[in-house]
């Protein structure tokens, strides 16, 4: 008997020992699996014609890729004719990425790309504006699309609608727009290669390679290791602010305006995080009149998402408003911009609420806007503290969601695609909400006056 059970264990123990072996093993080959499956969908293949990155007063970064390694060239001048400065790269490459530095400000270059034999590239459509100088007051037009990455028919119909809205509103001896910002998720749905050139390069080859692009980091881009190869972000202050040193969030200047770029999706979101550390820093020694802060996962939305629900997208929409919020509106941030959420929902001015929606009240009202035209916020000139800030969830500009669409905080509420177009010039800023029939959906103006008066006791009420 004893002999029968000891062979018993020894089968058990040796059938465990397999087992163990070979769950070990389906964890090596999954391991592996996913490494191949993340490195080959990241991989920059093909053709890409250029594109603009890290734009300053006084440099841009031009990007593109060739089949085949070789050494790129790009040259630029102030004519079209006369391209007599260039930058070349240093060896071969596929992914070609070249800094053109000692450049004048709100100026218009004319510039092409190859390689040292030949022009791949190159015609009237390819110029580029260097940035304001930091601190001008003069008018700055900015493209704001949220959560973009499907590249069909609804993509499509925003983007054919915004240019007729831009076309319809051009700006005397302006581009159709200066500035041009990404909120994230923008290729679905795991952020390929091959699906960031149907989303964006396919999409917008022409605002491509005339206008640089800010994105923000989202929760599919983060699926893959695409973003961080395609796009130079300025993680070095290249373009204003304070270095962040990685290119997660970074910020930089253009005109009278600061803009801030923040990864809710993949680092540390804790108030004594190195992000918070650095926000706070970088909006400390900021002098701009105007701050536009930008993140993918919304504060306040009850949308597609719902920012009450402590599970819904791992917390993070929590963590932004609990421990970011409160560093922004003591610094006086204007407007916050948010993706995720595929609706758009536009906030009163508004301050202090840092919990859950129930506990909404009009003390966290600083203004309901003033009734003309359209709604009309007012603020104090300069970094004021708590000074109210508008926030807007604009994640429906390839897809639309559903929701209850009733967060106490907002003002305005659409179960519409589109796109958001904001204006600032001087003391003046104003956002409209392009829907897809080229309609202005939704339009307020926030206006910084020196007298300004208000009983609004911020958080000390």
């Amino acid at each position: 008997m004893n002999l029968v059970i000891q062979r018993v264990n020894n089968t058990i123990h040796l059938s465990l020992k397999w087992l163990i072996i070979l769950f070990v093993g389906l964890i090596v080959i999954y391991t592996i699996a996913r490494f191949y499956v993340l490195y080959s969908d990241s991989l920059l293949e093909g053709e890409r014609a250029p594109y603009l990155q890290m734009q300053a007063a006084d440099s841009i970064t031009v990007s593109w890729h060739t089949v085949k390694s070789e050494k790129g060239v790009v040259h630029y001048g102030l004519k079209l004719d006369e391209l007599n400065y260039s930058v070349k790269d240093v060896e071969a490459k596929h992914a070609h990425e070249l800094r053109i530095t000692g450049l004048k400000p709100a100026t218009r270059y004319y510039y092409s790309v190859g390689n040292q034999l030949s022009v791949k590239y190159g015609d009237t459509d390819h110029w580029f504006m260097t940035a304001l100088e930091t601190g001008s007051p003069e008018a700055v037009r900015i493209l704001v699309l949220g959560d973009s990455g499907f590249p069909g028919k609804v993509l499509k119909t925003v983007n054919a609608a915004t240019k007729k809205w831009l076309k319809d509103n051009h700006r005397k001896n302006k581009p159709l727009v200066d500035q041009w910002l990404m909120l994230g998720d923008n290729a679905y749905s795991s952020g390929t290669n091959a699906q960031y050139q149907k989303a964006i390069f396919d999409m917008f080859p022409r605002l491509l390679r005339n206008t640089a692009l800010w994105p923000v980091y989202g929760n599919h881009d983060a699926r893959r290791w695409t973003f961080f190869r395609i796009f130079a972000l300025p993680e070095n202050a290249q373009a204003g602010g304070i270095p962040s040193m990685t290119e997660h969030y970074y910020s930089f200047n253009y005109g009278n305006i600061h803009f801030v770029i923040l990864d809710s999706q993949d680092k540390d979101r804790r108030q004594n995080g190195e992000m918070l550390q650095w926000l706070e820093e970088d909006l400390q020694a900021n002098n701009q009149e105007w701050v536009i802060v930008a993140f993918h996962h919304p504060p306040y939305t009850k949308g597609t998402h719902d920012s009450d629900d402590p599970g819904d997208s791992g917390g993070r929409l929590i963590d932004m408003r609990e421990n970011v919020l409160p560093v922004l509106e003591k610094h006086g941030v204007d407007l916050v911009l948010a993706g995720h959420s595929h609706v758009y929902e536009r906030s009163k001015l508004i301050d202090c609420h840092y919990e859950k929606s129930s506990t909404f009240t009009q003390k966290n009202v600083v203004s309901a806007g003033v009734d003309g035209l359209h709604l009309n916020y007012l603020k104090p000139k300069g970094k004021k503290s708590h000074s109210g800030t508008v926030y807007i969830v604009a994640g429906a500009s390839s897809k639309v969601g559903t929701g209850s669409l009733d967060h106490p905080a907002m003002a305005k509420s659409l179960l519409e695609t589109g796109s958001l177009i904001i204006d600032v010039q001087s003391n003046q800023l104003t956002a409209r909400f392009i829907n897809q029939h080229a309609i202005v959906a939704d339009k307020f103006t926030l206006s910084k006056i020196s007298d300004y008066k208000s009983a609004y006791g911020g958080c000390q009420y």
